[in-house]
This record gives C-alpha cells, structure tokens and sequence, in this order.
C-alpha cells in the first residue's frame, strides 16, 4: 500500500548538498513535505528557503538536538529573522 505522508530528511549544515538531495528525490518520489535537521548549527537557514522552492513542498519541521522532542514546527518568520539579521 502507499504510504499516508513522505517526508524529505536533510541535513541543513550541508547547503547545496541538501537541496540537490531534495530536488532529486522529489523528481522520483512524491514528497509531502520536508524536515530540517541542525537547524539550532545553521548560522542563516538559506537552505529551508530553497529546499521548498524545488520540492514546492512545506518544510514541516526542524531538528535541534538529538531526540525526537527536539523536532520543532517550521515557523518561517524565524528563518527570514535569521537571513535579515534580526533578532
């Protein structure tokens, strides 16, 4: 049976590496959405931006640390904060 949601894992420190990961497996698989991991390491976040321009799919969540409680919700206001240099 088809599964009910596929997720695109990346790792948000590798940058380009990530997002032509990303693309390449959303030309062979259909993806729902992404997760983010390293997300607390990555000084900007440029690739959650991109990952959804060429999956144009959401990212769902972000990891920062090591356990499954430290998968946060995507908030995209703090993604663009990081890219302009706001607080």
């Amino acid at each position: 049976s088809d599964p009910d949601l596929v997720i695109f894992v990346g790792d948000s420190l590798s940058g380009n590496d990530a997002i032509l990961q990303a693309e390449e497996f959303s030309k062979v698989i259909r993806i729902d959405g992404s997760i983010l991991t390293k997300m607390d390491a990555d000084a900007k976040g440029g690739a959650a931006i991109s990952i959804t321009y060429v999956t144009k799919k959401p990212i769902i969540y972000v990891g920062t640390g090591q356990g499954y409680t430290d998968l946060k919700p995507f908030n995209p206001k703090e993604i663009v904060n990081r890219i302009l240099g706001a607080d």
